[in-house]
């Protein structure tokens, strides 16, 4: 009997602490709640006076201070090689713009150079003011045959000038055009060849003229121009030796295709 006594007050026993593990904590108190977070205030601010204690902050701040002072060198030293880069540029553009200056006044004193002597040839060629239209014209074509074509160009244009009314006009006005088209200037030659054929319509140069017409349009690509012209000398002056040329030229121009 004793032994069930016993037995039952253990049952009991368990029982009873099962029963107190199933109940709930009882609440935490505002009061707790208020303690917990001044606990935790009080941990930060220890964290931080640590911090400060340490030197831990100066030396960030320091190293803040130090980049700021770096960037401010960096900024300083970009603005100056900028500035160094556009100095050079607007040297250089000024250089390159005194050279080409010089270049232009060397070139253009050259070109005067080389007309003083060309026009000092002339003058040495031909003879005195006071020559005759013949003097003047024979001194001017030995400077053609001289093939000194620009001076012999020259030489025919001062006596078309001064002798206007001679009877050899008409062959200076040839071969004035001729210094032009031996030298390939063949718009040139063209103008001057027209004006034998309008200015001295029975002069014996006419044929001649015309085939230089045709020769120069033919340089030129103008190859109807050309073959007019050359169709012209060999209708109208079959017996000439423009003509044969002429010939020999529209049949060039045919084997061409052109």
């Amino acid at each position: 009997m004793r032994a069930k006594s016993l037995i039952a007050a253990a049952t009991l026993a368990s029982l009873l602490g099962g029963c107190a593990a199933l109940v709930p904590p009882p609440p935490e108190s505002p009061e707790d709640s208020t303690q917990q977070k001044l606990a935790e205030l009080e941990r930060r601010l220890a964290a931080l006076e640590r911090i400060l204690t340490s030197g831990m902050l100066i030396d960030l701040m320091e190293q803040a201070d130090d980049l700021q002072r770096q960037s401010a060198e960096i900024r300083g030293r970009t603005d100056t090689l900028e500035y160094e880069a556009d100095s050079m540029t607007r040297r250089q553009r000024d250089l390159y713009v005194d050279l080409d200056d010089r270049v232009r006044t060397l070139e253009q004193n050259q070109r005067g150079q080389m007309a003083s002597a060309t026009a000092a040839s002339i003058v040495s060629a031909l003879p005195v003011l006071d020559g005759t239209d013949r003097q003047n014209y024979e001194a001017a074509f030995e400077l053609l045959k001289q093939q000194r074509y620009e001076a012999a160009g020259v030489a025919f244009g001062q006596f078309l000038v001064n002798f206007p009314e001679s009877q050899l006009s008409d062959n200076a006005q040839y071969w004035l055009a001729e210094s032009h088209y031996v030298t390939d200037r063949f718009e040139d030659a063209l103008i001057q060849f027209q004006v034998v054929l309008s200015g001295y319509p029975r002069s014996r140069k006419i044929p001649d003229a015309l085939l230089k017409i045709g020769y120069s349009n033919y340089e030129l690509a103008r190859w109807n121009a050309a073959r007019t012209a050359l169709e012209s000398v060999r209708d109208k002056y079959p017996d000439t030796t423009a003509a044969t040329l002429a010939r020999q030229r529209l049949s060039r121009m045919s084997n061409e295709g052109n």
